[in-house]
């Protein structure tokens, strides 16, 4: 008989654990919730990539001041923010680097038929800023409606270092 009630006791101490574990779990994934400021915050850092395809650099330094600002007040923020401004400094320097390339190769090839062949690539690769802003609007859109959005290998080394 003792046994019954023991195995009864273990069995509604299991049940208070599973229910305590699902309580916690419940409670962290509310704290993860960005509030709207920090959705609103995380947009402007993305959008700020418009200001770098007509001004250059300001967009870095728009993105760059907002993650500063918030670096120690809202982790959401600032993993955005820094974000968008090494995507957009790695666009600005990266691409510039290879579209610079590929005109370089390009116009002197175009007297023979190698430039020809090459002229439809180095007007794709020339789409570039374009196809970068499409990705950052892109971005803007998942901050403001709440969900967390991750550059392509950017996001996942810039989880790395705020986890």
């Amino acid at each position: 008989m003792m046994k019954n009630q023991f195995m009864k006791e273990g069995t509604m101490t299991d049940q208070i654990s599973t229910y305590e574990e699902e309580k916690q779990a419940h409670t962290v994934q509310k704290e993860n919730i960005p509030t709207s400021e920090e959705r609103s915050w995380a947009t402007i850092a993305h959008l700020s990539i418009l200001l770098s395809l007509f001004t250059g650099m300001l967009g870095i330094i728009v993105a760059f001041i907002i993650y500063l600002v918030y670096k120690d007040k809202s982790r959401y923020i600032a993993y955005h923010a820094a974000q968008s401004a090494i995507f957009q400094l790695i666009v600005l320097i990266g691409g510039g680097f290879l579209i610079t390339t590929a005109w370089l190769v390009t116009i002197p090839l175009l007297f023979i038929l190698v430039g020809l062949l090459l002229l439809p690539f180095t007007i794709i690769i020339s789409m570039l800023p374009t196809a970068s802003l499409i990705y950052g609007v892109i971005a803007a859109i998942e901050t403001s409606s709440g969900k967390d959005f991750k550059y392509w290998l950017i996001g996942d080394w810039m989880r790395d270092i705020y986890q």
